[in-house]
């Protein structure tokens, strides 16, 4: 018997890891619609080092090494961060100089948009009460740097029942993002460590430079 609290999920309920890596996928492929201007090197560069750290990282953990593996993935995903900042950086200082067509713009700001929602659900999911690893090893999440609903329910008082062995999966983290990229501010999830506030600033911040000044420019010159 393993002491309360810290014992595995049941047999197959370790979360799957797809999910993180198509969304990088996506963040990749996403960049391929940017225009040369607003990318560094290559517009195919980003997907191609998402793929090969991905094929890496997996490597890694079939072969036991799950500091390595994690090392590599958030390399991967620092990876897609600073280049979905530097295509921000590049599209705002094109502003003045109208260097980006009114059409290409709008696609360059939604691009970076859903990029956005897509980056920091990642950040999450890696992040929040130590990584997928840190809570697959508890019987249930009841603590993390976010409170979802699931967690203030007692499946075994509460009348509207609940999974006992529950945890979030990055469905729950890409929701979570892409309310903050929509409402900017969290909606049904508080938030409640202070590196989970700074990320989700960051993000709504990125979010309000997309929605507010970009598209609108782009819809105001058309």
């Amino acid at each position: 018997m393993t002491p309360e609290g810290t014992h595995s999920h049941p047999a197959g309920a370790r979360e799957p890891r797809w999910p993180a890596a198509l969304a990088l996928f996506s963040v990749g492929a996403l960049n391929l619609s940017l225009p040369e201007s607003l990318t560094v090197g290559p517009d195919w560069l980003l997907l191609a080092l998402v793929l090969g750290l991905t094929i890496l990282g997996a490597l890694f953990g079939r072969r036991g090494w799950p500091r390595a593996s994690r090392k590599i993935g958030f390399l991967a995903h620092g990876v897609v961060t600073a280049d979905l900042l530097v295509s921000m950086f590049l599209l705002v200082r094109s502003l003045p100089s109208h260097a980006v067509a009114p059409k290409a713009l709008l696609g360059a700001a939604a691009a970076l948009w859903l990029a956005n929602i897509l980056v920091f659900a990642g950040w999450y999911w890696r992040l929040d009460a130590g990584g997928p690893h840190a809570r697959e090893s508890r019987a249930r999440h009841t603590h993390g740097d976010f409170l979802f609903p699931q967690m203030t329910i007692d499946p075994a008082t509460s009348p509207l029942g609940g999974d006992p062995d529950w945890s979030p999966g990055f469905v729950d983290y890409l929701f979570l993002a892409f309310n903050t990229s929509t409402a900017f501010s969290p909606t049904d999830v508080p938030v409640l460590s202070p590196w989970a506030k700074l990320l989700m600033m960051l993000q709504a911040s990125i979010s309000f430079t997309t929605v507010a000044l970009l598209a609108a420019r782009a819809v105001n010159i058309l």
